[in-house]
C-alpha cells in the first residue's frame, strides 16, 4: 500500500496535468510531462529546501495558482490543500492547516491571499462534515439507488459551504467523472439491453465525453498499465535499468528518475520496517515478566530509537 500511495504521489500530478500534451509536442521536441513538481522543476524561490513531511520528499505542493480575471483557481486551490492533507498521520491538522495559510500567502498577492483563506476554512468545515455522511448507511451500498443517494448527499453538502460557482471550479471535474460512472454503470447493469446495445450507448458516452475528461480517463489508464507491466517484468526479474528504460518510455526521463527514487525509498522503509518487527519481537520476548505499562514503555522507546516523530504515526499500519 505505501509503494502504490507513493507511486501515485510521483506520477499523478504528471500525467494529469501533462502527459497527453507531452505526447501533443513530443514532434516539436518540447516536453511538457512531469513529475509532482519537485524543486528541480520548479523556480529556486518557490522550492522548498525540506520536505513538509517525509513523505512528500522530492515534491513540491500541487496547485498552480495564478489568479486569472480577479478569479480564484478553485480547482488548483483544491490540489494544493489536498497535497498537504495527505500528511495527516505524519502532522497534526492544526499544523497542516497552518501550513496551508503560510503556501496562500506566499503564492498568492494580498489581495487574493483572504478569499484563498476563507475557501481553505470553508474546505476544511466540508471535509469535516463529510466524515459524518459517509457514517450514515443511507449513503452505503452498491446498487444504483445507493450510488445516487450518496452522490445526491454530498451535492447538497456541498451547496451548504460554497457557492455554485465555486462548487463548479472546486468540484466540477469530480462530478463530471460521478455522472460519467454511473451512467456506465446503469448501462452494464440495465438487463432489457442486449450486449450490442449496451457497447452502443457506451460509445456514445465516449463520444459525448468532454475533452478534458476524456484525456484525465486515458492517462489513468496510461498509468495503471504501465505499473502493472512494471510489476510483471520484476516478478520475471527484470533489472532496474529495465524498469527504468520501460518507465521512460511510457512517461519521460524525469518521472522514471523520480520513480526509481520512489522505489529505492520504500524498499529502504520496507528494510527498516523488517528490522522494527525483529526487534520488537525479540523485544516482547524478553517482557514476558513485566508488567503490561513497562512492556509498552520497552516498546515506544524502541520506536523513539528506531524511527523519527514524523515517522512513528505510520508504525500504527505495521502493528
Amino acid at each position: 500500500m505505501k509503494r502504490q500511495a507513493a507511486i501515485a504521489s510521483a506520477i499523478c500530478a504528471m500525467v494529469i496535468a501533462g502527459w497527453w500534451l507531452a505526447q501533443d509536442s513530443a514532434e516539436t521536441g518540447a516536453s511538457t510531462a512531469e513529475v509532482r513538481p519537485t524543486a528541480a522543476s520548479r523556480p529556486a524561490s518557490t522550492a522548498a529546501a525540506q520536505p513538509f513531511v517525509p513523505s512528500q520528499a522530492g515534491t513540491l505542493p500541487d496547485g498552480n495558482l495564478q489568479v486569472v480575471g480577479g478569479v480564484l483557481p478553485y480547482a488548483e486551490l483544491r490540489r494544493m490543500f489536498d497535497y498537504y492533507l495527505s500528511a495527516q498521520g505524519e502532522q497534526g491538522l492544526a499544523v497542516i492547516t497552518q501550513q496551508i495559510r503560510r503556501e496562500i500567502d506566499q503564492r498568492l498577492g494580498p489581495q487574493a491571499a483572504p478569499g484563498a483563506k476563507r475557501i481553505l476554512d470553508l474546505y476544511l468545515a466540508y471535509k469535516g462534515a463529510l466524515v459524518d455522511v459517509e457514517k450514515s448507511p443511507d449513503v452505503h451500498g452498491n446498487g444504483i439507488q445507493a450510488i445516487r443517494r450518496r452522490l445526491e448527499t454530498v451535492h447538497d453538502l456541498r451547496a451548504r459551504y460554497f457557492t455554485e460557482a465555486e462548487v463548479q471550479g472546486l468540484f466540477g471535474m469530480e462530478d463530471a467523472y460521478d455522472r460519467d460512472a454511473v451512467a456506465r454503470l446503469e448501462i452494464s447493469q440495465d438487463a432489457s439491453l442486449s450486449s450490442q446495445q449496451k457497447k452502443e450507448r457506451l460509445a456514445a458516452l465516449d463520444a459525448a465525453m468532454p475533452e478534458t475528461l476524456r484525456k484525465e480517463r486515458d492517462a489513468v489508464h496510461v498509468v495503471t498499465n504501465v505499473e502493472q507491466q512494471v510489476q510483471a517484468r520484476r516478478a520475471q526479474g527484470a533489472s532496474d535499468d529495465e524498469i527504468y528504460r520501460l518507465r521512460t518510455a511510457a512517461f519521460d526521463a524525469q518521472a522514471a528518475s523520480r520513480l526509481a527514487e520512489v522505489d529505492r525509498e520504500e524498499a529502504a522503509w520496507k528494510a527498516r520496517i523488517a528490522h522494527y518487527h525483529q526487534e520488537r519481537d525479540r523485544l516482547m520476548q524478553s517482557q514476558t515478566q513485566a508488567t503490561p505499562a513497562d512492556r509498552e514503555q520497552a516498546l515506544l522507546q524502541l520506536q523513539q530509537t528506531l524511527f523519527s516523530a514524523a515517522e512513528r504515526p505510520r508504525l500504527v499500519a505495521y502493528e
